[in-house]
């Protein structure tokens, strides 16, 4: 399996996205410093939605950059997508594994430490955990579990960790001293007038957090 830096997370939707395609979405994000990409599609019918990931992987592909396909286990084994992320009412992670093989990506979501190690046991290669603060971008996402259960999830698993919901520039750091292994976020940059701006302020912050953290 590559070797995948998860510090800067971006996951596109075109409902927050203002209009623009996901390729478009993709390719600003990676030119701002976006480590690794997901497409998240809740609106388009199947066939549409192939297209739509086929087209954003080829931007990813010239970049080098891993892309992940949300839920749809189908639709990333149909573009070979480098992986899925799947959340607690799409297919187990184990199905998941076992569909994609052992090379693939798996991510999974996560809000408590239980989730966490039975996704991990099953398979997962990431966890996405949160929300960590409050969300708009899912409104099925729960109230915000914190950084603190963050840093407990963190020390319970062995695989890297991506905090996600409600992180922005401004709090982006305290995901990263939590121990977290990079931040996902959605509105943040994809609901930004400047996709790529936004992207190089977040990949600053991380990186001056991870340093931080390092210095002690």
């Amino acid at each position: 399996m590559r070797r995948v830096d998860y510090s800067v997370y971006v996951i596109t939707d075109r409902s927050i996205g203002g209009g623009r395609s996901h390729e478009e979405m993709v390719a600003a994000a990676i030119a701002g410093g976006a480590t690794i990409v997901q497409v998240r599609e809740k609106r388009l019918p199947t066939r549409a939605f192939v297209e739509a990931v086929a087209r954003a992987r080829a931007v990813a592909v010239a970049a080098g950059i891993p892309l992940i396909v949300n839920d749809r286990v189908d639709v990333a084994l149909a573009v070979d997508a480098d992986g899925v992320h799947v959340g607690p009412d799409d297919l187990p992670v184990a199905v998941a594994r076992r569909l994609l093989g052992r090379h693939k990506i798996v991510g999974a979501s996560a809000g408590t430490v239980e989730e966490a190690v039975a996704a991990e046991r099953d398979g997962a290669t990431y966890l996405g955990v949160g929300s960590v603060f409050a969300t708009s971008s899912k409104p099925d996402a729960g109230a915000p579990i914190g950084v603190a259960a963050l840093q407990e999830i963190v020390r319970a698993v062995r695989i890297p960790v991506v905090g996600i919901g409600g992180i922005t520039a401004a709090n982006a750091s305290r995901v990263i001293a939590a121990g977290a292994s990079g931040v996902a976020v959605i509105s943040s940059v994809v609901g930004a007038d400047d996709i790529t701006a936004a992207t190089r302020r977040l990949v600053e912050v991380v990186r001056a957090a991870r340093h931080a953290t390092a210095s002690g």
